[in-house]
């Protein structure tokens, strides 16, 4: 296909590639009707996922007052 057929696809189409399948035609899938729509970031940006917060937050534990922590110590003894 050539750039000048690109161009002038229908928009309502694509192109798709699977690995181990040729690229072929297909009609655009519309998101809005999907039953899981509502939990993407184009339905409500609260919903995108922000990697730096993510980051920052993995590393923190947040102990409760009935939670205890042990040091445990292993010697190389055995």
């Amino acid at each position: 296909m050539s750039r000048d057929e690109l161009k002038v696809m229908d928009g309502g189409k694509c192109i798709l590639e699977i690995r181990g399948a040729r690229p072929f035609y297909s009609d655009k899938f519309d998101i809005t009707k999907h039953k899981n729509y509502k939990q993407l970031s184009d339905y409500n940006k609260k919903n995108a996922f922000d990697i730096e917060k993510y980051l920052k937050r993995k590393d923190n534990v947040n102990l409760k007052e009935t939670m205890q922590v042990t040091l445990v110590e292993i010697d190389d003894e055995g």
